[in-house]
């Protein structure tokens, strides 16, 4: 369908900003703009019940922050571990703040999210490896935190999508932890640049071919490291077994068909999957509902999922 208008007012007001070729962007430039984008100055943030602050151990025991947030109710409640995005290059608990925020309320869930390593200075597979590490964590101190460790999910938006996926595929054959629910937004899922969304989409929709082949260079070792699938869930032998999803992709996303075709794998594999596409909307309007109304009806919807997913 067209471009929804609350997407194209949205591409109308980041037009006046400079664009830099990916050869001449900096991480640094990278990091400010996504903290910008999704936490800008004076934003208020919805009220929960609790929010913490903690150290967890990341992979090889390196600390790690991570932030735990509690809606207003009373008794054990299940938990998601939620992986932020950012091209494995930015993000952080500040940037993500709101989104985990608004999670907890809509699914009554205790969120957790956590600043796992980063790339450059952390390349493939940093990220995913403080990622198992932290759902370890998670489960293992769920009942202290008033947690119900039988309750889990995993999720995330697209670099943290892709983290989710695979950290649930190591989980699964790892014998656990075991979890009953994952949410993947706009993941990436496959080291690739061959599909008709990208051809599509490759420039003007705020997401772009170049930006994404700069973010698989920084993150991974070498390009070989892509055929992983640690680094693309899509490439595993076998998508069996795993939990339940719900994938929500973006029409106007060149992530757009590799995260449809990891719920088409999903769903052949014997997996329970609701697939949602958010037809005329832009990538990253899951954690913008301040500017997409589609953003609000995509948190509300996954967290109705996880209420569904993670009820007693």
């Amino acid at each position: 369908m067209p471009l929804n208008p609350q997407a194209s007012a949205f591409l109308e007001l980041i037009a006046g900003q400079p664009v830099v070729p990916p050869e001449q962007r900096t991480v640094a430039a990278a990091r400010s703009a996504l903290r910008l984008l999704f936490a800008p100055e004076g934003r208020a943030a919805p009220a929960v019940g609790a929010v913490r602050d903690l150290v967890i151990p990341g992979a090889a025991g390196q600390p790690m922050a991570a932030r735990l947030y509690r809606p207003e109710f009373a008794g054990s409640l299940p938990t998601l571990l939620y992986l932020h995005g950012g091209g494995w290059i930015a993000g952080d608990l500040h940037a993500y703040d709101c989104l985990c925020r608004e999670l907890a309320l809509a699914s009554h869930c205790i969120v957790v999210a956590v600043e796992y390593r980063l790339a450059p200075e952390h390349k493939f597979p940093a990220a995913p490896l403080d990622c198992l590490a932290a759902l370890r964590w998670v489960a293992a101190n769920a009942a202290d935190f008033g947690g119900d460790p039988r309750r889990l999910a995993i999720g995330g938006d697209s670099a943290g999508g892709n983290l989710a996926a695979a950290v649930t595929q190591l989980v699964r054959d790892a014998g656990g932890p075991t979890l009953a629910f994952q949410l993947l937004v706009y993941p990436v899922t496959n080291h690739a640049f061959d599909t008709s969304s990208y051809r599509d989409f490759s420039e003007g929709y705020l997401l772009t071919r170049a930006a994404m082949e700069w973010h698989w260079e920084l993150y991974l070792p070498s390009a070989p490291d892509g055929e992983a699938p640690l680094a693309s869930p899509l490439r595993a032998a076998s998508l069996a077994r795993l939990p339940p999803a719900l994938v929500i992709t973006a029409e106007y996303d060149p992530l757009r068909d590799e995260g449809e075709a990891y719920a088409r794998g999903l769903r052949e594999a014997g997996v329970k999957v609701d697939l949602r596409r958010y037809p005329g909307t832009l990538h990253a309007f899951f954690s913008l509902g301040r500017y997409f109304d589609q953003g609000r009806q995509a948190v509300a919807e996954a967290g109705a999922a996880l209420q569904r997913a993670l009820s007693r």
